[in-house]
């Protein structure tokens, strides 16, 4: 089995922890949000696995919107702040887990959230043990939505900004990163730079999807997130003002599927159902 210290150390340092309320992150948060959304519609008390759910932000929403929920996290320090976080009213389950190791038994949920893992683990036949312990734990029918990050993410965003205050493409150690990531997807963050995400894997929506295939899902669509909203200068501010929010989730809106556009998106989410022929 792969050795994700590094992953590990990561989230117990608090790296979720304010990431969806700023910035791009409030994109994210709400078109995640609202693709799941749209598949759940209006049922009430699904039983939800939010696995490698971090400190809890999905779980919290889901389990106000009355339906069943168990997060799984790799790190203690974010079992515990979701733990915290939980309101009188909307609880739901918290523990310490690894993805490749469920501990739910055979057909137990309804919807499965697998919002990080498949991007921190670099080698395939992990993250296929991940989804294939998915797989065993979804009912017949069940839907699971599984986060990529694309493997185009960081060489857009540090040519985006490159002579803007921002020389990191000019740096060879950075450059190297880049390089390694596009031709292989495994992003290994360097010492020089401690502030960026930890060991990684970036991927594209075809090999997501076909991994996902191959542990017996039925792929069902895959949405680009943020699409290509990031690029919007001031993109917090902007997204603060209705007005301008409204316009830039039509553009997402309109491009989500867009196969020739799905990739400079940051995030996307490939949905797929458990499916007995």
């Amino acid at each position: 089995m792969e050795n994700i210290k590094e992953v590990y150390d990561f989230y117990e340092a608090g790296a979720e922890i304010g990431r969806l309320e700023n910035g791009l992150g409030k994109v994210e948060f709400y078109r995640t949000k609202e693709i799941i959304s749209n598949y759940l519609g209006t049922r009430e008390k699904l039983v939800v696995y939010d696995i490698g759910g971090g400190i809890g932000i999905y779980s919290k929403w889901l389990s106000e919107k009355g339906h069943n929920v168990s997060l799984m996290e790799l790190s203690p320090n974010a079992v515990k702040y979701a733990n915290k976080m939980q309101d009188e009213g909307f609880k739901y389950e918290a523990i310490t887990a690894d993805a490749r190791n469920i501990p739910k038994s055979d057909e137990s949920a309804d919807v499965i959230l697998l919002m990080g893992p498949l991007y921190h683990l670099q080698e395939e036949k992990d993250r296929k043990q991940v989804l294939k312990e998915c797989f065993r734990v979804l009912k017949n029918d069940g839907l699971i939505f599984a986060a990529g990050i694309s493997k185009f993410s960081s060489t857009t965003w540090s040519l985006s900004v490159f002579g803007n205050d921002n020389e990191f493409f000019s740096d060879d150690v950075y450059f190297n990163m880049l390089k390694e990531e596009l031709n292989s997807g495994k992003h290994n963050r360097p010492e020089k730079y401690p502030f960026i995400i930890s060991q990684a894997f970036f991927t594209t929506v075809k090999n997501m999807e076909k991994e996902v295939k191959d542990c017996g899902f039925k792929l069902v669509k895959s949405h680009s997130v943020e699409g290509c909203s990031w690029i919007c200068p001031n993109i917090s501010e902007k997204w603060e003002d209705m007005k301008s929010r409204e316009k830039i989730l039509d553009i997402i809106h309109k491009t989500e599927f867009e196969e020739s556009l799905i990739g400079i998106s940051p995030h996307f989410l490939t949905v797929a159902r458990k499916t007995y022929i």
